[in-house]
């Protein structure tokens, strides 16, 4: 990333801003976060670094084709870090339209705006831009007890999420193959951590048992995920873009699968051990409800072409990962409670099936 003026889009949700902390937390870059500040957005998750004349923000949508050609114009970046979208399943299944409209209709506007910046660029520099695409595992749909995700396999969306990112990825190596325009994908498994919005699965559990309510399981429980931290993914994106063939796919994925159950449970018990209840466990608290229409069952990423190609490697455990995110949701209560008092509901959505 040396001397680099870095795009990143979705710099203030939860992966982007991981990113946007490295970056900018490097002083031979320059960092513009594009981002248009949606509910899941939270600027204080940039404290550390939005004071630093490396950085800065741009509050843009990325469906506002004039104001990201501007940027482009203005900025002129090396590199660009496309993560702005709409990424919750069950708010997919309750409104989807804001997923078309994000996540397959901005990302071709953001395309077409590199597009347009990229092809009057000298040779070198031509040669040197690079897109990233960032992209999820859910769009090979589900696997059964065994088997994994390769870049090879095919793809099977099975929520509007899914749908939308699946399009959004071919549209990205569609520009790269009718345009030339230099794209590289990552698909990641479920990212956790500290500054994820709390509607997902752990922070939502978290801050749940914090007030005293039910943990919410869908189903059995039995529903498998593999799990990466977001320090893990954001060293692979950088990794990705600096050393990623270009036109190439990279999964990403931290060889940490769990149940659903197991993962709420390994919250209970890190919580049993950091903030002790009077009485009983918060396990206790478990409750099982009604599956998500269309739930995947599971998702496993093999990631031994970026182990191969990038030099990179999951470096952080799962169970020591839990750890660390439950200390960090107690001793940053000052970071969530706004977003609650604000009006954000810690609740389940997606039941409707009505679209």
């Amino acid at each position: 990333m040396s001397g680099k003026r870095i795009l990143v889009t979705g710099g203030a949700g939860f992966i982007g801003s991981a990113l946007c902390r490295r970056l900018a937390a490097l002083e031979n870059c320059q960092v513009l976060n594009v981002d248009k500040l949606t509910y899941a957005a939270n600027l204080d998750s940039l404290k550390t670094v939005s004071h630093l004349p490396r950085y800065q923000l741009s509050v843009t949508d990325i469906c506002d084709t004039p104001a990201l050609k501007a940027a482009f114009a203005t900025f002129r970046p090396d590199l660009v870090f496309h993560l702005a979208a709409e990424s919750h399943v069950d708010r997919s299944i309750e409104g989807p339209e804001a997923f078309l409209e994000t996540n397959v209709m901005g990302t071709q506007r953001l395309l077409s705006a590199a597009l347009a910046y990229w092809q009057p660029l000298d040779e070198p520099a031509r040669a040197a831009f690079r897109f990233v695409h960032i992209s999820t595992d859910e769009v090979y749909g589900t696997l059964g007890e065994t088997g994994y995700f390769t870049e090879e396999s095919a793809y099977h969306p099975n929520s509007p999420y899914a749908a939308s990112k699946a399009a959004s990825d071919h549209f990205a190596l569609a520009w790269h193959a009718t345009y030339g325009l230099p794209v590289i994908v990552s698909n990641c498994s479920n990212n956790y951590g500290p500054y994820q919005f709390p509607e997902k699965l752990i922070p939502h559990c978290i801050i749940r048992a914090l007030a005293g309510e039910t943990l919410p399981v869908y189903g059995r429980g039995e529903n498998v995920r593999d799990w990466l931290h977001v320090e893990d993914h954001v060293a692979a994106l950088i990794a990705v873009a600096g050393k990623g063939r270009v036109g190439q796919k990279y999964n990403i994925g931290g060889h940490q699968e769990r149940r659903n159950i197991e993962v709420v449970e390994a919250i209970c018990a890190a919580l049993d051990v950091a903030r002790p209840l009077a009485r009983g466990t918060y396990r206790d608290r478990i409750a099982f409800v009604a599956d998500r229409p269309g739930h995947d069952f599971r998702y496993a990423i093999d990631p031994r072409k970026a182990e191969a190609e990038l030099g990179w490697r999951q470096s952080i455990e799962f169970d020591a990962g839990i750890r660390a995110t439950v200390k960090w949701y107690l001793e940053n209560e000052a970071w969530w409670r706004p977003i609650l008092e604000g009006g954000y509901r810690v609740q389940r959505i997606g039941q409707s099936v009505r679209h």
